[in-house]
């Protein structure tokens, strides 16, 4: 195989169409778009949806929902998740630092402690929100809990 021996796969290439040459090649006078009319002319574009005429499809369908642009999302961590991320990266407290610093959650991610599963060990835990019934199991075991901004 040499340099002037390589040739494009068949088919992933196409002739482009001479538009306007004459009658003889199909595409002459009108280069195939028909007499008259915008979408005859250059510079024509439809607007984005247009159905020619047609009422356009995002206004025949009604209005839905509502989306509450004020809204925090919060990535949950049940009490037998938590469990085991201390088992697994031997940590004492668990922090937005420390999970972030162990990629369990990303940089503008937020944290909310669910209440489901059980705690074995004495637990510091520095989140941005919790449910009382992880907090109450938390600190019946001598845990505090903290909550950050």
């Amino acid at each position: 195989m040499e340099l002037n021996n390589l040739k494009p796969a068949s088919g992933s290439t196409k002739v482009k169409k001479r538009l306007g040459r004459g009658e003889g090649s199909k595409t002459g006078g009108t280069a195939g778009r028909g007499h008259k009319g915008a979408q005859s002319r250059s510079g024509y574009k439809a607007k984005k949806g247009f159905e020619g005429g047609q009422m356009p499809l995002q206004r025949r369908l009604p209005k839905v929902g509502f989306k509450n642009f004020s809204r925090v999302e919060f990535e949950k961590l049940n009490l037998s998740k938590l469990e085991a991320v201390l088992a697994k990266y031997a940590l004492t407290e668990i922090t937005v630092e420390n999970l972030r610093a162990n990629r369990l959650l990303s940089k503008t991610e937020k944290v909310k402690v669910l209440g489901t599963g059980e705690l074995t060990s004495k637990v510091n835990v520095s989140v941005h929100a919790i449910s009382e019934t992880a907090k109450q199991k938390i600190e019946a075991l001598g845990g505090t809990v903290t909550i950050v901004k």
